[in-house]
């Protein structure tokens, strides 16, 4: 059964090329970015995984922590976790789970088999402190992804849980935001002193300090 947004995410016990995971023990407090590859040794994959290594810094200003996946062998990821370093300049530097058996893959769903009945999909979790799914992207194989667009969601998330906002179209970090329409004026004006541009009663745009 696939996973929906709010979805606790299953834990698991697998093995990856930083040792044993016990999946909910591993993530602990922080936010979890997982997500799967369909192959080792594959092109669109190792550039992938070269990015997020370039990326761990910006994850962990987000307390955030990246996970991979795939469906082949530890000893083949140990293998091509030099090819990565030699082309992408980024050393792996994060877990990537060996899912030979498919436990993860069957457990969040990552096999199509209308796409291919052996392979995972370019599946994306984000999951919260709470262990709860906040995020579900699914590409396809020959579509690398675009973890500028998977921070800028992690972002959103993260401010929206805290504040009395949603993010509009094309919002990056530092961006106007959108007062959410259950806010009443009167309740806005307490949250948001400094103002805010009414466009339409539903649509109020406010810059926060933050």
């Amino acid at each position: 059964m696939a996973l929906h947004l709010g979805d606790t995410a299953p834990d698991f016990t697998q093995e990856s090329t930083e040792g044993t995971i016990h999946f909910h023990e591993w993530a602990g407090d922080n936010w979890v970015i997982l997500f799967s590859h369909p192959k080792d040794f594959t092109p669109v994959c190792t550039t992938e995984l070269g990015e997020v290594s370039r990326l761990k810094p910006e994850f962990e200003k987000r307390n955030a922590k990246a996970i991979g996946l795939s469906v082949d062998p530890l000893e083949d990821h140990k293998a091509w976790a030099g090819d990565i370093q030699e082309t992408q300049g980024h050393a792996l530097n994060f877990p990537l789970l060996a899912d030979a058996d498919r436990k993860v893959s069957d457990l969040y769903d990552m096999i199509h088999p209308n796409a291919n009945d052996t392979l995972t999909v370019r599946s994306v979790f984000i999951i919260d402190p709470d262990k709860k799914v906040r995020l579900t992207i699914t590409y396809p194989a020959s579509t690398g992804r675009n973890f500028a667009e998977i921070l800028r969601v992690l972002d959103s998330l993260q401010l929206t849980d805290n504040e009395k906002v949603a993010t509009p179209v094309n919002w990056n970090k530092g961006d106007d935001c959108i007062i959410v329409p259950a806010l009443s004026n009167e309740e806005a004006k307490q949250r948001f002193p400094q103002g805010w541009d009414e466009k339409k009663p539903y649509l109020r745009m406010v810059k926060l300090d933050k």
